[in-house]
């Protein structure tokens, strides 16, 4: 029996835990919110990732005991993803029962170690996942635009309109510039969007994706793209399914915000179907989430993060049986590594290992917000949250004032702004202190009432903005200033090609291997043969694979997969499909590496062209072949493909011997099988 068959395992959906329930699933955020003694909590607000979201409260928030949840409910709290969602803000709600703290996470950061006192039960590095083929590695392929690296200036001449775009509804008007305007890399798809950055973006990365990036494949693999925002998640989308030309289901938007069918029917088909083949997302599959198809991620948006990155990378490390990849993927044949397509440098920032926050300025309004919303009551986020507010003050419409009063309790956003600076005002704290103290005027309170207070004037000043529907009306008028759309600012593509590190590398291991090719050519007896014989080679199996362990000794080290993989990123147009897999492709790479010229093929496709050509003569002469026979000349080829040769012994071995052996051979006539040649 599974265990929730057994057990009651409830996922909370409100703030109420049932007695029977032996295991109980839910968001630190409701704990809190049941800890602080609230009846409801709307979901609304366990959605957002907290990825992102700095720890703008310096104080852990406050805890109390409350009878109706002891210390004692749990024995053993999990912590999942647990290098985001402790620290700072939370970890006093955890810390409050008196249970065992278990916690889980791919990424732990020096404040995670701290956090369990240093007590690591486990630890599998990913590198080690690699080895053990629990995950898969990954290439780099930069992309690099003049625009997307140095942006632009738009130039206001006389008569000359632009486009201006409301980030919200997504309306367009056309008016002139006040002046030339200037825009960083930075402020690209935000404040000024380019179409045509986007577009050499996504047309490079079509261009490049069957003869660079996943070379000799026809389908394209299960990408991931990652947006700056879901604005920018739009015009993605758009662009994408302009430049492939393969329809709407092809590509798909999968954000908070997607509207038709739900995020998890979309991701469901992602995972689980041909269509889609390319989603665009800001955050909401960036961590935790598995598709295991995923093969390439397309970063289109820079993080600060290293935590952060590492889980985004991790949506591709995931290993897939090649049953279930083909399925989604017809053309694919084993998941051995994922592609990083960077087109913003994410994998050449120096990325910090927490988010320190030194200026509230540098939190987006919507990460501001979110963190009030989830208790956050430090100074530095009033001060900021004010100053955005105020500054919102001067574009706002009465209709728009009268909505924000009417959510917020008949106060304005005027009053909202006044009552977050006076929360800071020192004098404010000692005055609430004296009254809740009892204290006459002229008697000073302590400094642990005063601080108390301070707490409490604070909370009071932003419990407004723990209500979802002010937030969202606020974040929906912030949203709908303009875009300038920059349609005449033509990009330039920089550069395109793997990182330039592993490059190097990869052209060190070829550089090698031929000199290793000359090097031994009278040492080795696989390479006399070569050089003797180069096209009629006749090898034996125990030649390649004496050939293969010479390989693998210092100083070259190499394996088969390991060269194959460096043919491909030095030589992508030279390299036919994925080899290096088979101990029998070490013939091919010795063919290119003696006839760079040649193109680079699996071993085992050579035999399987050699052997339609070899069925085409047969037709032509009229002979044919019995449905047995067939099933015969088929096994004997892909015996070939993998051991080079057959010999009579060989129909003595699985699989041939379940098919009847030596006997069933002659059976079948011999005579047909006299003709059937290996080279």
């Amino acid at each position: 029996m599974r265990f929730t068959d057994e057990y009651n395992v409830p996922h909370l959906r409100s703030n109420q835990i049932d007695p029977v329930a032996r295991v109980v699933i839910t968001t630190v955020q409701r704990l809190y919110s049941m800890l602080q003694g609230e009846d409801e909590f709307e979901d609304i607000q366990e959605e957002g990732s907290l990825f992102e979201s700095p720890p703008t409260a310096v104080e852990p928030a406050d805890v109390e005991y409350n009878p109706r949840i002891p210390i004692e409910t749990f024995d053993f709290i999990f912590v999942d993803e647990c290098h985001r969602s402790i620290y700072n803000l939370w970890r006093q709600v955890l810390e409050y029962f008196d249970a065992f703290l278990i916690g889980l996470t791919a990424t732990p950061s020096k404040q995670t170690i701290g956090f369990f006192g240093g007590n690591l039960v486990m630890e599998y590095g990913h590198e080690q996942a690699v080895a053990d083929k629990v995950n898969v590695g990954f290439d780099v392929y930069r992309i690099r635009t003049r625009v997307s690296e140095e942006g632009a200036t738009l130039q206001n001449e006389a008569g000359f309109y632009v486009q201006h775009r409301d980030r919200q509804t997504r309306a367009v008007r056309y008016a002139a510039l006040d002046d030339d305007l200037t825009y960083t890399a930075r402020q690209l798809d935000r404040s000024v969007v380019n179409p045509n950055q986007i577009r050499l973006v996504v047309r490079t990365f079509h261009d490049k994706l069957f003869t660079e990036i996943f070379p000799g494949r026809r389908e394209v693999p299960k990408t991931l793209v990652f947006a700056k925002d879901d604005s920018h998640a739009d015009d993605v989308v758009r662009i994408i399914r302009e430049e492939f030309g393969k329809g709407n289901d092809f590509c798909q938007k999968i954000t908070y915000r997607t509207t038709g069918k739900k995020p998890e029917e979309l991701l469901a088909e992602f995972r689980n179907s041909y269509d889609p083949r390319i989603v665009v997302t800001v955050d909401m599959i960036a961590t935790g989430t598995d598709v295991k198809p995923l093969e390439c991620l397309l970063f289109l948006r820079n993080v600060r993060s290293a935590n952060y990155f590492e889980q985004m990378k991790g949506r591709g490390t995931r290993v897939v049986d090649e049953d279930t990849l083909r399925a989604v993927t017809p053309d694919a044949i084993v998941k051995d590594r994922f592609v990083i397509v960077d087109a913003v440098g994410v994998a050449e920032e120096e990325l910090t290992d927490t988010q320190p926050l030194d200026r509230q300025r540098s939190v987006s309004f919507e990460r501001l917000l979110e963190s009030v919303a989830m208790g956050a009551a430090h100074p530095d986020t009033v001060s900021s949250l004010a100053s955005r507010l105020a500054r919102l003050r001067h574009r706002l419409t009465p209709e728009e004032e009268g909505e924000i009063a009417a959510l917020a309790g008949d106060r304005d956003l005027r009053t909202l702004t006044e009552n977050l600076l006076q929360s800071l005002d020192p004098d404010v704290h000692v005055a609430r202190a004296r009254e809740t103290a009892g204290l006459a005027a002229d008697d000073a309170p302590q400094p642990e009432q005063v601080a108390a207070a301070k707490q409490d004037v604070i909370r009071g000043a932003l419990r407004p903005f723990t209500k979802p529907a002010l937030r969202k009306r606020i974040l929906d008028i912030k949203r709908s200033h303009e875009q300038v759309i920059d349609e005449f600012t033509l990009d330039e593509l920089l550069a395109a090609g793997h990182d330039s590190e592993a490059l190097a590398k990869a052209r060190t291991l070829v550089d090698g291997f031929r000199s290793f090719i000359e090097a031994n050519k009278d040492e080795i007896e696989a390479l006399q043969v070569f050089y003797s014989r180069p096209r009629r080679a006749g090898l034996r199996y125990r030649q390649v694979k004496e050939l293969a362990a010479a390989l693998k000794r210092p100083p070259l080290s190499a394996t088969p997969e390991g060269l194959w993989r460096a043919y491909e990123a030095v030589e992508p147009a030279n390299v036919r499909g994925r080899g290096g897999k088979q101990l029998a492709d070490v013939i091919a790479l010795v063919r290119h590496a003696l006839a760079p010229g040649e193109a680079l093929t699996p071993y085992a496709n050579d035999v399987e062209a050699r052997y339609e050509q070899w069925l085409q003569e047969q037709e032509r002469e009229g002979r044919s072949f019995t449905p047995d026979q067939c099933e015969w000349l088929i096994a004997i080829k892909d015996h070939i493909a993998t051991s080079l040769r057959i010999e009579r012994e060989d129909l003595e071995e699985a699989p041939f011997v379940q098919m009847g052996g030596l006997g069933r051979v002659y059976r079948c006539s011999a005579t047909s099988f006299r003709r059937y040649s290996t080279s």
